[in-house]
């Protein structure tokens, strides 16, 4: 019998990972790459995609069955109507303050869609940039079209920030009456197959001609995936930021908050500016490694970090004007990490508050995945602060995204 092979493909901050399953869902291959020309530049995302379809081996090239792909959620970009690209995209963590009164206007009651954060106030961005004769996609969407040679559709959980509504399946009533709403994809469930990969790219990196595209999920959906979450658990992503996910038993609508639909359940989620980033910006990853080693988890710092990598925040504050507090610095360096990695545990407390106060309970259990869910010092900080056990998972998110494509249906 001939092995066939589910594959996905994940787009981050800094980078792309390609993971391959087979039909018994275990890791069969797996390779990542960074961005040649930096996040906000959509031919970093293409290249990076040549690169691991041209790596990938010949017995899988010839064997992969299906391919679904993930990326950063609220990173939204305009392209021309043959797909290319026209500018950099507008990542998602920039705020766009320019709309406020008309973003009221076209979303009334929807305060997830009136923060600068939203996809939305990022469409009229552009919109105001580029004009109406474009198309505007998410990240995911867009890698996918091009693999199609078709940019129609878009997947519904990377389109909320957009106002796609998940209930009624539709876009706002409000919308059908703006000359914009032409820009927007055609909305396909997470998980549905789209169509076949265009066939001139299948030669070209020696791919099955039938290989089939899935419509993918946002980057954290794909964590939460591969973490297999339970409702009892919550799920902590520790990557360039912090995401905190919790299944509930209804839609929940807030500033910073998305409520998304995965595997059948309504996710409740929120993400911060603040993360693994900010770590990186003073240390090196082996430098992180080497001075954690120094830091004893039981004891404080009497420092009080604010680690935002930037001005602005999302949740679990929505504020676009908060600044960073990043010192007093001290001597040592492990002190600092120690203090940043404290920071950060505050950052996640209080989003596991709010979470738990808007859906009414705790989870028994955080299941932690990304970079950071390998720090057991950080792990030990977090614990002690957010007083809730932590399991480290170490799965990947390109991981949950070959799930996602393994489990696809018509």
């Amino acid at each position: 019998m001939t092995d066939k092979f589910y594959g996905g493909l994940d787009f981050g901050t800094s980078g792309a990972r390609i993971s391959i399953i087979n039909f018994h869902k275990e890791l069969i291959y797996s390779n990542s790459v960074s961005y040649l020309y930096g996040f906000k530049n959509p031919n970093s995302w293409i290249n990076s995609c040549e690169k691991l379809l041209d790596n990938l081996p010949i017995r899988v090239k010839g064997n992969l069955e299906k391919l679904a792909i993930s990326g950063t959620s609220g990173t939204l970009t305009a392209f021309n109507l043959k797909g290319d690209a026209i500018g950099e995209a507008i990542p998602y963590n920039q705020a766009c303050n320019d709309h406020k009164m008309l973003l009221e206007s076209l979303t009334p009651g929807e305060d997830h869609l009136q923060t600068p954060y939203s996809s939305l106030a990022k469409a009229l961005k552009l919109i105001d940039k580029y004009g109406t004769n474009i198309l505007l996609r998410h990240q995911s969407d867009w890698i996918t079209g091009w693999l199609l040679k078709d940019w129609t559709h878009g997947e519904e959980g990377n389109n909320l920030k957009l106002g796609w509504d998940l209930k009624k399946e539709s876009w706002p009533k409000s919308y059908l009456d703006t000359s914009w709403q032409k820009c927007l994809p055609k909305i396909i469930k997470s998980g549905n197959i789209i169509g076949q990969i265009n066939t001139e790219l299948a030669e070209r990196f020696n791919l099955n001609k039938k290989l089939m595209l899935i419509s993918g999920t946002t980057d954290s959906n794909a964590s939460l995936i591969a973490a297999g979450l339970k409702k009892e658990d919550g799920l902590t992503v520790l990557g360039t930021t912090i995401v905190v996910k919790k299944i509930i038993g209804n839609p929940v609508k807030e500033k910073g908050i998305t409520t998304h639909r995965v595997s059948g359940n309504w996710i409740c989620g929120g993400a911060s500016n603040a993360g693994c980033g900010i770590l990186s910006k003073f240390f090196s990853d082996l430098e992180i490694k080497e001075l954690s080693r120094q830091i004893n988890p039981s004891k404080k710092t009497s420092l009080n970090l604010l680690p935002l990598n930037s001005k602005g925040e999302r949740f679990p504050i929505n504020n676009s004007n908060l600044e960073p507090i990043l010192g007093p610095r001290p001597v040592s360096d492990s002190l600092y990490l120690h203090a940043l990695f404290e920071g950060l545990a505050k950052i996640e407390l209080k989003g596991w508050e709010k979470l738990s106060e808007l859906t009414g309970s705790v989870p028994k259990k955080i299941i932690t995945i990304g970079g950071g869910s390998k720090n057991p010092q950080w792990r030990k900080i977090r614990e002690k602060i957010i007083n809730i056990p932590i399991v480290s998972c170490n799965k990947t998110t390109s991981f949950g995204t070959a799930l996602l494509a393994f489990n696809s249906k018509l």
